[in-house]
């Protein structure tokens, strides 16, 4: 059995837009038909959801028939989460709240094995394919995709040496966190914090790296594709579903 090629990092490489969505609805039934739903890739949260560990292990099983990348968000830095990921089998992983080139130098040494990383080894894991994959230890670095999460105006101002740590493939701007690091907590339209993000999608462009946001106002969404974003998450499972009850319940109640 051959390593699983990582059809979300080919295409970041070549440069073809991938439009997204968020889950943030834990367990497999609501991931299983956004799956099928026309997106590229599903960033599956937990840093901002009741999804955990224990759970992902059934969503990617649920992702996997269907042609759709996931992208799994662990809570925070820690190696021990990035390692349970990776073995569930989790090949691209976007890590938040990363504020300098020795943050993401960490990150890369936490997704490598020795010598050239830190990463547990086990041998029995769905990564490997139980077992199956026979140069899995040797070849996983490949098909694996660090994302690292620009957050804050000291993130922005430190782009450059982000993007030029070798294990990084992309960054995403975080626009909600990158608002309130500017003084405009909950307005992300505010003409500064536009402004910055479409500074920081640019930047990260001409550092050779591939842009990447979080944007549900779909005009601005396009205005990010046209400043340079390859990977674009448009819409939330959650408040789609939440708008939706809303405007089903108000049809019935107007007069």
């Amino acid at each position: 059995m051959t390593l699983p090629i990582n059809a979300f990092k080919r295409d970041l490489r070549e440069g073809r837009q991938q439009i997204g969505l968020w889950n943030s609805i834990p367990g497999p039934v609501v991931i299983e038909m956004l799956a099928g739903s026309g997106f590229d890739f599903i960033t599956v949260d937990t840093e901002h959801s009741l999804t955990d560990i224990p759970d992902i292990l059934g969503m990617l099983q649920a992702l996997a028939p269907y042609p759709v990348s996931p992208v799994v968000r662990p809570q925070s830095q820690d190696p021990a989460l990035i390692k349970r990921l990776l073995d569930f089998g989790a090949q691209t992983l976007m890590i938040p709240y990363v504020q300098s080139a020795d943050e993401a130098r960490a990150l890369v040494a936490a997704m490598r094995y020795a010598p050239r990383g830190f990463r547990g080894v086990a041998g029995g894991t769905r990564a490997s394919r139980f077992g199956a994959v026979p140069d899995y230890f040797t070849r996983a670095e490949e098909e694996l995709c660090l994302i690292v999460q620009i957050e804050t105006h000291e993130a922005v101002a430190a782009i450059e040496e982000i993007a030029a740590v070798d294990g990084v493939d992309a960054l995403f701007i975080g626009p909600a966190d990158l608002a309130a690091s500017l003084g405009h907590p909950g307005n992300m339209a505010h003409p500064d914090v536009v402004a910055a993000i479409e500074a920081a999608i640019k930047r990260i462009v001409a550092a050779g790296k591939p842009a990447g946001i979080l944007v549900v106002d779909t005009d601005f969404a396009r205005k990010c594709i046209d400043w340079g974003t390859s990977y674009t998450a448009v819409g939330v499972d959650l408040w789609l579903l939440a708008a939706a009850a809303r405007g089903l319940a108000a049809s019935f109640r107007q007069g």
